[in-house]
């Protein structure tokens, strides 16, 4: 599974769950690196849609993307990286640069209007795969992008209130969401590493590894630290 580092990335913490499992071999590639055989390539967020699509483009994403889909890999666009998979992305009112349009890779049949007012949200519902798979999801949108168009009919998720989200390629091989946090919850994940091509992948519980990892920072704290002698101002107040 592949990662490209956009200058301008946003959220990567969407990724924290994929660097921790045992069955992911998660790469970030850089500009100048090339770009290797994957099953998944994941396109992360951005703060300026606009201009990190154009380094994409100069860096040769286009045509791997392409190339990638043409041998049955799998692509995710999250925020931003939904919008560019869409036609366009217009930006009239320079919100997160000069203001223009520019051309998404095409692979989803949809517009994005960048618009000033930020969406902000928590959301939950379920995520629903080419083939009926079904998956609790949790996360959060904040976007400012407005997306129309057809490929929208046939949405990701399902938020609650029964409120569509994202898009499917009519081949299945082509996911966009506007929620960050997509691997975050087991189902999830191990559902959509199995689309991904990973038969028999199971979710990380993220929450779990974090609440172990704090754990273990204690105990070290507690194992190295005179915790008393830090304690004491605290304790005499």
């Amino acid at each position: 599974m592949i990662v490209p580092v956009l200058p301008r990335i946003s959220n990567h913490t969407d990724f924290d769950a994929l660097r921790a499992h045992p069955q992911v071999d998660l790469r970030f590639i850089g500009p100048g690196m090339p770009i290797p055989p994957a099953d998944l390539i994941v396109l992360p967020g951005s703060k300026s849609v606009r201009a990190d699509l154009a380094f994409l483009r100069a860096n040769g994403w286009e045509p791997a993307l392409l190339r990638h889909l043409r041998y049955g890999g799998k692509v995710i666009g999250i925020c931003g990286g939904m919008q560019m998979l869409g036609r366009r992305v217009d930006d009239p009112a320079g919100n997160e640069g000069k203001a223009g349009s520019s051309e998404g890779f095409g692979l989803l049949d949809y517009d994005t209007v960048l618009a000033p007012h930020k969406q902000l949200r928590v959301v939950s519902g379920r995520l629903r795969l080419a083939g009926a798979t079904e998956a609790a999801v949790q996360g959060y949108e904040i976007h400012m992008g407005v997306t129309t168009g057809p490929a929208l009919a046939r949405p990701a998720l399902w938020l609650e209130g029964e409120r569509p989200d994202g898009a499917q390629s009519e081949d299945g091989q082509v996911l966009a969401s506007y929620v960050h946090g997509l691997f975050d919850q087991p189902q999830a994940c191990g559902a959509l590493l199995r689309w991904a091509g990973l038969a028999r992948a199971e979710g990380v519980d993220l929450a779990a590894l974090r609440e172990a990892s704090l754990e273990r920072l204690a105990d070290t704290l507690v194992a190295h630290l005179d915790m008393e002698t830090l304690l004491a101002p605290l304790q005499a107040s």
